[in-house]
């Protein structure tokens, strides 16, 4: 399934009032906001990095909300109400939950406790759980990684 899937060929304002909950954005203004919010989460995640020694609840703070900023860029290609009932699939449930489950438990790391070696380990987590759910979207992705990573582990 790509995301072309998802675009609509026709209709009225071109569908996209349907996709992107009532919102009524032409495709160049979807794929403005997708690149401009993928851009933005990336930048932001890669700053908070700057702030790990100053602070460990910043950094959490800062690599959380640039990931959700990238998450969000989907939904401009998909729709938004699509993006959200698609993080729920049988096929993405367990990488959905353990992703959002990491970024409560980053947040509550960094603010209670303060450990930097842990707040890393939680966004370790956090990376990983977003990279296998982003592999749902790309077909065979994850079988793929699953004989490099089984390959390596022999």
């Amino acid at each position: 399934m790509a995301i072309t899937d998802f675009l609509p060929g026709s209709g009225s304002s071109d569908g996209l009032e349907e996709m992107c909950g009532g919102f009524q954005l032409t495709r160049k203004q979807r794929l403005y906001g997708f690149g401009i919010c993928m851009v933005t989460g990336f930048v932001v995640s890669v700053l908070s990095f700057l702030l790990l020694a100053i602070s460990a609840a910043g950094f959490a703070v800062l690599y959380t909300f640039g990931n959700i900023i990238s998450l969000i860029a989907t939904g401009f290609l998909v729709g938004f109400l699509t993006q959200l009932k698609k993080m729920f699939d049988p096929i993405r449930l367990v990488a959905t939950i353990i992703f959002i489950a990491a970024m409560v438990v980053t947040f509550l790391v960094a603010i209670l406790l303060g450990n930097a070696i842990l707040v890393l380990v939680c966004v370790l987590v956090q990376y990983c759980a977003l990279f296998w759910y982003s592999a749902s979207y790309i077909p065979f992705a994850r079988d793929a990684m699953k004989k490099v990573f089984g390959g390596l582990m022999r």
